[in-house]
């Protein structure tokens, strides 16, 4: 349940920045701006329901402290970082910057969200057990 809400989210944020790339591509740079903003938005929002929610849940139920969840941290604060450059290099117009930060953040992402698909979410699911439904509803009941 974890697995499939999460993924959902995923692919939710990648439409976001497709939709961003494409508007700047078709040189509408305001359209652009605020696409990668929504996106920029949603991936922050995905990060939040991890750290704050989900990988604490996890751990206090598994007692692992440090492995895949602290490397998770540890890509999030590298994606942010790299979402932040994308950030400057839009707003002082540097478009081919813009694209290729944005190659480089789009490689870790699918990297680290395939880490999370085909591992950790399993993971999660099965030390929630039958609280799934119940964690689901508080990570949507997460402000953005």
């Amino acid at each position: 349940m974890i697995f499939e809400f999460m993924r959902d989210d995923h692919r939710a944020c990648d439409h976001l920045y497709t939709e961003a790339e494409n508007a700047l591509a078709a040189k509408n740079t305001e359209s652009a701006k605020e696409l990668f903003e929504a996106f920029s938005s949603a991936t922050n929002h995905h990060f939040d329901m991890e750290e704050k929610e989900l990988f604490i849940t996890f751990e206090k139920r598994t007692g692992m402290m440090g492995g895949p969840t602290q490397m998770m941290r540890y890509e999030h604060q590298q994606l942010r970082s790299l979402i932040e450059s994308m950030r400057s290099a839009l707003s002082e117009n540097r478009v081919n910057d813009f694209f290729g930060i944005g190659e480089s953040m789009m490689i870790m992402l699918q990297q680290h969200n395939m880490k999370e698909e085909q591992m950790l979410y399993p993971m999660i699911d099965r030390a929630l057990n039958g609280d799934a439904e119940l964690m689901i509803q508080t990570l949507r009941d997460m402000p953005l």
